[in-house]
Formats: structure tokens, C-alpha cells, sequence
């Protein structure tokens, strides 16, 4: 299980309601094509958590590449306002963080951190059980 914190470019706050629920049914569609599950995604002005379990065989970059750019694509087919607020063609910044959940802490204290981040502005997208694969 992992944690991945994801800038959007320029930290533009790109994400409104709309924009944030077509994100949310795009990583539920990620859900069923890749091995990926979605424990949590939380949106907090201009960057995302997610909190992700997959199997052992995934790498964490495989996880947030597949992530990162489905979608950016998508969110850039099915809102060109976004691609607009964004020059240069790109949603997401280059990089990211990732960090397993057990090294330093359990799944229920990084849930409480990525609840808490942002305290006013943080708006949970989705929210699912950790299950067997």
C-alpha cells in the first residue's frame, strides 16, 4: 500500500466540483482495468493524495505513471478548460511523493494525515475498504 502526493502543474487550482467528479470516475476506471485499488483520494487546492494498494509485482512509478497519465489525458479530453489554464500541455508537475504505509506509520494515521491536510480547503473524492486481491 502506498502513498502518493501529486502536484498539479504550475499548483494551479484546476479542480472544481465538475472537474474533481470526472477525476473521481476516471481513477474508478483505472480501478477496474489495472490492479490498482483506490483506499482513498483526497483533493487539497492544488495538489492530490491518493492512498493506493495494488499487488506485490506493480512498482510504485508503474502505479503513479499509469495514474498520472490516464488521468491527465481524460481530465484534458473531457474539460479543454483545464488544458487552457495549463499551457504547455501538462496536468500533472514531474514529480510526486511516495511512501509505503507501514515504514512509518499505519493506514490509519497517513488517512488522518491526508484528512487533515489543508484542515479547510481538503475535500475527500473517494473513499474505499483495503481488501484481498
Amino acid at each position: 500500500m502506498y502513498h502518493f502526493v501529486c502536484p498539479i502543474k504550475y499548483r494551479r487550482k484546476v479542480l472544481s466540483a465538475e472537474v474533481s467528479s470526472t477525476f473521481k470516475n476516471i481513477c474508478l476506471k483505472i480501478e477496474e482495468r489495472y490492479e490498482i485499488h483506490f483506499l482513498e483520494i483526497g483533493l487539497d487546492g492544488d495538489h492530490v493524495h491518493f492512498l493506493i494498494q495494488s499487488v506485490p509485482s506493480n512498482a510504485p512509478k508503474k502505479i503513479i505513471g499509469a495514474v498520472k497519465s490516464i488521468t491527465a489525458k481524460e481530465i484534458f479530453r473531457l474539460h479543454p478548460e483545464v488544458k487552457q489554464m495549463l499551457w504547455g500541455g501538462k496536468f500533472w508537475t514531474s514529480g510526486y511523493y511516495v511512501n509505503t504505509v507501514g515504514q512509518y506509520a499505519s493506514e490509519e494515521v497517513i488517512k488522518k494525515y491526508i484528512q487533515n491536510q489543508g484542515k479547510s480547503k481538503y475535500m475527500e473524492l473517494h473513499k474505499n475498504q483495503l481488501r484481498l486481491f
